[in-house]
């Protein structure tokens, strides 16, 4: 049995939104006891003086198998993405991220580090995973994706994935910025063909989440039923009321949009793929206003692994969000609980209570009063040990 108590801290409560002095008991991973008024011994007592103490946060779209480089490379041997992939999740746990949902891996080396990671074997955030993306054939993520063409062969890709082990499908309801040759706006998988996918994890237990930016293609995967939205450039009030009604979640990733835009062609970056972002840009930001405003479940994901968006800068989202007119508590819930509670772990995850896992990440300030504060994690906690500290 060994018990760490932190003390001297701050306490950032995403569920009441307030900010207490305190400190936290945790006994095998999990948290004891977190407040002001903490009792107990301790195996080791750890003096955070005076720092904060946020839930250890949430990415709920990377690709750890990607690097940011300006134009994606699938030319990489499996060993060569491996090893990326793994300097990828160090990255997430130096920034404070205790927990991934990766939506689009390369030959299942997603689901072999989760694997690996459950077993003990290499230090990761805790993860969700989908395997390959199913994509038509010629659509948006081809070259790493499952192309399937009719709803019999979506169906198959779906069970493919699930026989792996993925925890998400992972379906593209349109085109998309990073794939030359076809449009965010237009519709791919159909609206049967995305049915049949997400009924297969369904099934299962399995959510569904969708790569879909144009609204026609939103809309087909809405009615098929999909679990979350993620970019939505176009979206009316008919899928934000469809989404509350259904407890779908939004993921709008603005920082893969924001980084292709700041950096543009003189980075290298294609051309095909500015041009979009270019096209999109101030659609995607309105959408992401009207979907806030309508009370739409707004969770933090990046998009880490397109070109210029790194793994180790997850929290510049909720930066993002709040420049765009996100409250600041909304924007540290989209990255703790709301995202826990999309990913079906909120009893265990997302917030800083008893019973729940010891994953922390520490900060100087108070981030509800600077939110840049989250740029600069001191400290990581994950399960209850210490895996980063500057």
């Amino acid at each position: 049995m060994s018990r760490k108590l932190f003390t001297n801290c701050h306490i950032v409560d995403v569920n009441s939104r307030t900010v207490t002095p305190g400190a936290i008991l945790t006994e095998n991973g999990t948290i004891l006891q977190a407040g002001p008024d903490v009792s107990g011994t301790a195996d080791e007592v750890i003096d955070l003086n005076g720092q904060y103490v946020m839930p250890g946060l949430f990415n709920c779209h990377t690709h750890i198998c990607l690097p940011p480089d300006p134009a994606v490379n699938y030319n990489r041997t499996d060993c060569q993405i491996t090893m990326l992939a793994l300097d990828h999740l160090r990255q997430f746990l130096n920034t404070g991220v205790t927990f991934i949902r990766d939506v689009g891996g390369v030959n299942f080396i997603d689901i072999d580090i989760r694997n690996a990671a459950a077993a003990g074997k290499v230090t990761a955030p805790d993860m969700q995973v989908s395997g390959k993306c199913i994509c038509m054939t010629g659509g948006h993520g081809w070259q790493m994706g499952r192309e399937a063409d009719g709803a019999d062969d979506c169906r198959k890709a779906a069970r493919e994935q699930l026989k792996a082990g993925a925890n998400w499908i992972k379906v593209m309801g349109t085109g998309g910025v990073m794939t030359e040759g076809v449009e965010p706006g237009s519709p791919q998988l159909d609206e049967d063909e995305l049915r049949a996918a997400i009924a297969e994890g369904h099934k299962v237990g399995a959510k569904a989440c969708t790569h879909s930016q144009g609204m026609t293609g939103i809309k087909n995967a809405l009615r098929a039923g999909v679990d979350s939205i993620e970019h939505g450039f176009y979206m009316d009030d008919w899928c934000f009321d469809w989404m509350k009604e259904h407890d779908v979640y939004y993921v709008p990733t603005l920082a893969a949009m924001y980084w292709i835009k700041v950096n543009g062609i003189s980075a290298g970056i294609p051309e095909y793929a500015v041009r979009k972002v270019n096209a999109t840009f101030e659609d995607h930001l309105s959408t992401f206003r009207n979907a806030y405003k309508a009370g739409v479940k707004i969770v933090l994901g990046t998009d880490a692994g397109t070109p210029f968006n790194p793994h180790d800068k997850t929290a510049y989202e909720m930066i993002l969000m709040t420049e765009a007119g996100m409250d600041v508590w909304d924007a540290l819930r989209a990255g703790t609980i709301t995202a826990a509670e999309m990913c079906g772990v909120a009893k265990t995850h997302g917030s800083i209570e008893a019973g729940k896992k010891a994953n922390l990440a520490v900060f100087a300030e108070d981030p509800t009063r600077n939110l840049e504060t989250v740029m600069d994690c001191r400290m990581t906690v994950l399960g209850g040990e210490i895996v980063y500290r500057k």
